[in-house]
């Protein structure tokens, strides 16, 4: 296939284009994001890169111009930035969105283009009053700006599935954990800096309870699920063409714990408690656990513990 991967300077772009170049999916790779990306080592293939704002006029066009067979749209900016930036939130992740989806629509008016769209949607779509564990057809009640962003962008995408013009799948990520690098602006960075900073002999802040439970999927897993979702049938779909992808639930009690069992005492005492209303508002709006027979059903398959994900994070950074 000929790939392009918008958001490719992230984390998981960065994965994603490693996966597909290393595993003999794609026969050339176009990587797009706000900054420039960088060409995964060792791939053969035609390889372009280009910086660009996919919400100015044009960018998605010009993305388009070699004719992906399959589009990754990773491209966002994360919950914490987009509740702070309202405006910033909806030009990156809903007007964003709709320009490359009508520059899809337009060329496939043209000539029949109908690619492939994976679109990273997220557990924010969802929001009170929630049950313990969420069903598949369960309502989109997000309470943030970033989940309403989200929910919107799997309703274009539902839509222009519908009408023809692209062949989409929507797959609502886990929280990512242990998240590699430098912390960044999400509202769920913690999950991640609890255990990633301990591990490095730095302290952690930890700004909700040790009651609150959340949905996880380690780096490797979200990498996975995309390419299980541009190589799969997407007959099965119908019109609901979002879906929750398999995850571990856990509570922050549940973390330290595997990273007592770990990494030992000496870790876990480099985690502090400073309560945070802003994050914890946030926080308490999103669900704990799901149902996802649909994405299961599907070939998707979850982490096998916790442990597992703190384990895979120490062979992943520390060899």
């Amino acid at each position: 296939m000929h790939a392009l991967i918008l958001g490719a300077a992230g984390m998981i772009g960065r994965r994603l284009a490693d996966a597909l170049a290393t595993q003999g999916d794609a026969r050339s790779l176009t990587l797009v994001d706000v900054v420039e990306p960088t060409a995964p080592a060792g791939f053969t293939g035609p390889v372009v890169t280009a910086a660009a704002d996919l919400s100015v006029p044009g960018a998605a066009e010009a993305a388009l111009i070699g004719r992906p067979d399959v589009i990754f749209h990773l491209a966002a900016i994360v919950s914490g930035e987009a509740e702070a930036d309202l405006e910033k939130g909806y030009r990156v992740n809903l007007d964003a969105t709709r320009l490359l989806l009508d520059a899809i629509r337009n060329a496939h008016a043209a000539e029949g283009y109908r690619p492939r769209v994976v679109f990273t949607s997220s557990l924010a779509v969802f929001g009170p009053p929630l049950p313990g564990v969420i069903p598949d057809d369960m309502i989109l009640t997000p309470a943030t700006s970033y989940g309403t962003q989200k929910a919107m962008g799997e309703l274009l995408l539902a839509d222009y599935s519908r009408r023809g013009f692209l062949d989409g799948i929507g797959l609502r990520l886990p929280t990512i954990c242990v998240r590699p690098g430098k912390p960044n602006k999400a509202a769920s960075g913690f999950f991640s800096g609890i255990i990633r900073e301990p591990l490095a002999g730095q302290e952690a802040v930890l700004p909700v309870p040790d009651t609150v439970r959340h949905w996880f999927a380690s780096p490797r897993s979200a990498t996975e699920y995309l390419l299980h979702a541009a190589r799969i049938d997407l007959g099965a779909l119908g019109l609901r063409r979002s879906l929750t992808m398999p995850g571990l639930s856990a509570t922050v009690a549940d973390e330290i714990e595997a990273l007592r069992r770990v990494a030992g005492d000496a870790a876990v005492a480099l985690i502090r408690r400073a309560p945070d209303p802003a994050i914890q508002a946030i926080v308490e709006t999103w669900p704990e656990a799901f149902d996802t027979r649909r994405a299961l059903d599907l070939g998707f398959k979850a982490d096998a513990s916790f442990d597992a994900l703190v384990e895979l994070h120490i062979a992943e950074t520390q060899g």
